[in-house]
């Protein structure tokens, strides 16, 4: 287990910058000047100051004493100094808002986002597998039935006619809660359960076909054999060998609850993420963009991570093939 874990470790930063090059490869291709501002006529010294202040040029001095403006290389920009002002200074300019760095508005913007993304995903897993246990302990009853065209439904529904379908009735025609806005607990409800069913029926699926397989498995027979209650057969037994194909699945679920926060933030008007991410890339705003992909990124790969280890926990035989492959 000691040697997986380091071994995923080392490979974390490895992951990051392979996906921060191909986010910069993506943003040096798109057309246009990312400073364009649509003001017509600008000085020349202010649109030079500007190119200065984003480290796309600098300026040095010859052996003259002559003071001249030279292109910063893209590696250097994009490798090193737009990295050091994000991370370490603190002061990397936003493009598009000139009074806001990117760290002030990723630290206005990331608790949001990450307080939606915890909300969804505790309510994915809590009805999902909530679902799919009453599925498969009734199988091939009504509430079967029900759930699995519930899951279909679910499932092939964007996220983005969920939130207009809630929005409409439970914002609108049963005013039960507001339909926008971000601070109360009653307006994080609509975009978290927006969020959350499409993963819901996924893990209501794949925890039915999971303990439908394990009621056929030996071990499962055996424990009944022995006179255990059917509460004790499903809890300690089935469940158990039920969630590893949830845990597989919750990794990416949990990067795609995050990074499809886009439209919900924007259908429900949340001062997340989304919005700046939406809006940066309208606006070719080049530092926030690398600085999102950043977040993300390393959202994905420590998802994973506790996903892989909490695999490597339910199922012994994942520390087994650990200590014999090291």
């Amino acid at each position: 287990m000691g040697w997986f874990l380091l071994r995923r470790l080392v490979a974390f930063p490895l992951l990051l910058l392979a996906v921060y090059t191909g986010a910069v490869l993506l943003v040096m291709a798109a057309p246009g000047d990312p400073l364009e501002t649509g003001e017509k006529d600008l000085p020349l010294e202010v649109i030079q100051a500007r190119r200065v202040a984003y480290n796309y040029d600098r300026y040095v001095t010859d052996a003259n004493g002559i003071r001249r403006v030279e292109p910063v290389p893209w590696w250097e920009r994009y490798y090193w100094l737009w990295p050091k002002r994000l991370l370490w200074d603190g002061d990397l300019p936003a493009h598009r808002y000139e009074d806001w760095t990117v760290t002030e508005i990723l630290r206005s913007a990331l608790p949001v986002s990450l307080q939606l993304g915890v909300l969804a995903l505790s309510l994915s897993v809590l009805i999902g597998l909530s679902v799919g246990v009453l599925s498969a302990v009734g199988r091939g009853g009504w509430l079967d039935h029900l759930s699995v065209a519930l899951g279909l439904i679910g499932i092939s529904l964007p996220t983005f006619v969920v939130g207009s379908v809630l929005v409409i009735v439970v914002g609108l025609w049963l005013k039960a809660v507001p339909v926008v806005g971000w601070g109360r607990p009653s307006q994080a409800l609509l975009p978290a359960l927006t969020l959350a069913l499409p993963y819901a029926a996924y893990i209501a699926r794949l925890t039915r076909a999971a303990l439908l397989d394990a009621y056929a498995e030996d071990f499962v027979r055996t424990a009944r054999a022995k006179g255990l209650s059917e509460s004790r057969v499903l809890l300690d037994h089935a469940l158990r060998h039920a969630l590893l194909p949830v845990l597989s699945y919750l990794g990416p679920a949990a990067a795609a609850i995050f990074t499809g926060s886009f439209v919900v933030e924007r259908v429900f008007a949340i001062p997340g993420m989304g919005t700046h991410v939406v809006e940066s890339i309208n606006n070719r705003d080049q530092s926030l963009i690398l600085a999102t992909v950043l977040v993300y990124a390393s959202f994905l790969a420590t998802f994973n991570l506790i996903v892989d280890c909490l695999y490597a926990f339910v199922d012994p035989r994942i520390r087994v093939g650990a200590r014999a492959g090291a």
